[in-house]
Formats: structure tokens, sequence, C-alpha cells
């Protein structure tokens, strides 16, 4: 498959130098870290979420959960968790589980992380299970634009 149309337009119209690691395919975000033989605290998963004002996105690592009460609480909204067939709605172009976490690439608002900042370079699915991307963390937020920031992910 390879990686998602959209994501490959959005890089470049960022103008982002990246690369693309191939790894085994695998069922979840832990199981592809060791398979890429990366800390699990690299690499980025995105989670999508809903609310009475649509969906958005929250990235955290892959070595943590995402903490839902404390995205409501930093947005001040109530939001749960998408369902998969609005996940193959909304991301037409990935295999089901591989979104990449650039919620402005796929026009979602996105809150993020914070602890992701503390990375030297993030990995993030390309849309497949197969290839990771990788960019420089600076990168990875200006890719994320106005992306809201807090403490939304905590120990498995």
């Amino acid at each position: 498959m390879g990686m998602a149309a959209t994501l490959q337009r959005y890089l470049i119209r960022q103008g982002v130098d990246y690369d693309v690691v191939a790894h085994p395919q695998t069922g979840c975000s832990l199981e592809t870290a060791q398979a890429a033989h990366i800390p699990g605290g690299r690499l980025a998963k995105g989670v999508i979420l809903e609310d009475e004002a649509g969906y958005l996105m929250a990235v955290v690592p892959a070595s943590r959960h995402l903490r839902l009460g404390a995205v409501c609480a930093l947005l001040h909204r109530n939001v749960g968790l998408a369902t998969e067939p609005e996940l193959a709605a909304l991301f037409g172009d990935c295999a089901p589980g591989a979104v990449p976490p650039l919620g402005p690439a796929y026009g979602l608002e996105t809150v993020v992380d914070e602890g992701l900042a503390e990375q030297p370079e993030l990995y993030f699915e390309a849309g497949d299970h197969e290839e990771l991307v990788r960019v420089p963390t600076e990168r990875f937020f200006e890719l994320l634009g106005s992306a809201y920031r807090g403490a939304i992910a905590g120990r498995p």
C-alpha cells in the first residue's frame, strides 16, 4: 500500500524532509515500535475522538494510553472515541489502525501530549502497517500547527 497519499501531499506542501522506515506488519503500536527497534516513547500514535462539534485527533506516545478525561478538561469539551466505521470514512487512504497522527493533514483539530516534545525525533505510521515516517521532533510539532498541547497521556 505504501504511504497514504494525503500524508505524502501534506509533507511535500510543508517542505518537510523525512525518512521512511520499513517494518514488519504488526498488530498494535507497541509491537510496531519493537519491530522497528525504536523506543515506544518516540512512536507517536493518533486516536480519533468526536463530540457534537465533530472529529478531532489526540496524539500520544505509543508507550502511553490516552487519558480521555485530561483531553476533556484541556478542551472544555465532552469528547469520546470515534467508531471504526467513522475512521474508515475519515481516512480512506489508510489501512485500518494505521492512521498518521497529523490531524491537520486531514483537516482535523488536534491535541498532542506535551511529553512527545522531550524526544529528539519522532516516528509515526505512514498510513499502512509496513512503514513509519521519521522526522525531527521540532518539525513534527510544526506539522501539527496550532494543536493544543497538554498532559493527555498516562501510564499503560
